[in-house]
Parts: structure tokens; C-alpha cells; sequence
């Protein structure tokens, strides 16, 4: 019996240790990266105009963000209108999914558009979209909704045409209405694929702003890192570059976490804890049912 009850702990530890160990490496791994990078800088290896090191981006970053503080405004500037363009980019591509589900009409004629706008390059249009929309922020806005509209648009039609043969017999000798059918069958089991969906568009939406911000702007990040680049201050492209990869890093981090909360059923430790959370609910409400 005591064996039995230490199972479980014993695999967690185990897969605590493994994660530490797998960490540790990663953690010495870049700091001999960056080690070597940095005496090589040191030692004039390097021409600081090419490829600066470490100490030089570092010393930009504390600049950027403590001394001059420029960084904040333009870090805004791209943050809003990625967010902006993502809405506005998945909620068109998940309506029009959900209308082309509904209606074979409606998916064969606007399906061959949506594959056309997912083939154009978002810098090949760029141009254009800044001429319709202007250098603020409508036309960034206007290229991260175009950029991030057709994976959630693909996902959520694929996922809503998909037949859960069982799932529909059981509706179907219930007598479940259109709606139930939709809401209780099929949208659930469309949410892992729509989750996929937004990440893929979460990514594509910052892509087309910084895209839109290195061909014209006045504020954001992409304008920031191309004035660095103009002045070969490549430290401070350098430093505008990670800045961007954390904002990349924090939207996707989000994103997991959205997924690991609305798909929970993925993971069994999630769906575990999600059932005893349930069952408690359940014994307050109802309380405990005679055996």
C-alpha cells in the first residue's frame, strides 16, 4: 500500500529532475555561447559594426529601457496594432468559417479567395495597403488582420466539417436540435484545432505590423530597429531585435496558456484537475450521493 502511494511521487520527482537537468545544460550552453561571443568582441575579433557583442547590445537594452526610455512608446505602438489586427483578422476568418460550414454555397465560392489571400506575401501588398490606409496606424492594423486571417479561417472550417460520426448518431436519436448540435458537438471538438488556429495568427499578426512599420512609419518597434540599422548603431538593432522576440515570446506565451486553460482535456493532468474541481462543485451544490 505504501509502495503504491509513493508511485506517483516518485515519477513526478523524476520528471522534475529530468526538466532540471534538461535546464541546467540549456543554461550553460548559452552562457558559453555568449562567453565566447563576448572575448572574441573583446579581443577585436569581432568589428562591432558587423556583429557587436554581447556587452554593447547589453549596454543598449539598459538605454533603451532605464536611461532614455524611448523604447516603451514605440514597444506600445506595435503591441497595439498587432492586437488590433489580430481581433479584427480572427474574428473575420472565424465568421466566415463558421457561414462557410453552414452553407456549401457560401464555402465554395468565397474558399478559392481565401486561398489567393493566403498565398499573396504580406510585403508584396505593403505598398498598397499603406496607400489605401495611410502611414498611421490603419494600415499596419489593415496588414496584421490580412496576415492573420486565413489560419484561423482553414482551422475552423476544417475542424466544424469534420464528422464525429458516434457524437452525430447519439444527437440524432436524442433529437438534438441544429443549435445543441453545433454548440455541444461540433464547436468542442473544433476549440483545439481554432486554439492552433489563433497561435499560427497570434504570429502572423506581428509579422505584418513590423513588416508595415519597416516600410513606413512614424512609431513601433520595426521603424526603431531600421533608424538603428541607417546609422550602423547595430547594437541597437541588435537590442530592438530582442526586444521584439520577447514580445514575440510573451503573445505566444499567452496563447499557451489560453490553450492549456480551454483545452484541457489534452493533458490528463489538466483534465484531472478540472474533474476534481467539478466534483466538488458538484458535492457543495447537490452534496454527497448515497452509495
Amino acid at each position: 500500500m505504501t509502495t503504491t502511494s509513493l508511485e506517483p511521487e516518485n515519477t513526478v520527482n523524476k520528471r522534475y529532475v529530468k526538466a532540471l537537468r534538461s535546464s541546467v545544460k540549456h543554461i550553460v550552453t548559452f552562457a558559453l555561447i555568449i562567453g565566447l561571443w563576448e572575448i572574441l568582441g573583446q579581443n577585436g575579433q569581432l568589428n562591432k559594426y558587423i556583429l557587436p557583442w554581447p556587452s554593447l547590445i547589453w549596454a543598449q537594452l539598459v538605454d533603451l529601457f532605464f536611461i532614455s526610455g524611448i523604447i516603451y512608446y514605440h514597444f506600445y505602438t506595435t503591441l497595439a496594432e498587432a492586437t488590433i489586427g489580430f481581433f479584427i483578422g480572427i474574428t473575420i476568418g472565424i465568421s466566415l468559417a463558421v457561414s462557410a460550414a453552414f452553407s456549401p454555397v457560401f464555402r465554395r465560392y468565397i474558399a478559392p479567395y481565401a486561398v489567393i489571400f493566403s498565398v499573396t506575401p504580406g510585403i508584396a501588398v505593403t505598398p498598397m495597403i499603406i496607400a489605401w490606409f495611410g502611414f498611421g496606424w490603419s494600415s499596419k492594423i489593415a496588414l496584421a488582420a490580412l496576415v492573420c486571417f486565413f489560419p484561423p479561417f482553414v482551422n475552423t472550417l476544417t475542424a466544424l466539417t469534420r464528422t464525429d460520426e458516434d457524437g452525430s448518431d447519439l444527437f440524432r436519436s436524442m433529437g438534438a436540435s441544429k443549435r445543441d448540435y453545433f454548440w455541444k458537438l461540433q464547436f468542442p471538438n473544433a476549440i483545439p484545432m481554432i486554439v492552433a488556429g489563433l497561435k499560427l495568427a497570434l504570429t502572423g499578426a506581428l509579422l505584418g505590423t513590423i513588416v508595415a512599420e519597416f516600410v513606413s512609419a512614424t512609431a513601433g518597434v520595426g521603424i526603431l530597429m531600421q533608424r538603428f540599422a541607417f546609422k550602423l548603431q547595430i547594437d541597437g538593432s541588435f537590442a530592438t531585435l530582442l526586444t521584439m522576440s520577447a514580445m514575440g515570446l510573451m503573445l505566444f506565451t499567452i496563447m499557451e496558456i489560453l490553450d492549456y486553460r480551454v483545452v484541457f482535456w489534452k493533458r490528463d493532468s489538466r483534465l484531472l484537475s478540472v474533474s476534481r474541481k467539478r466534483a466538488a462543485k458538484w458535492r457543495r451544490d447537490h452534496g454527497n450521493i448515497p452509495m
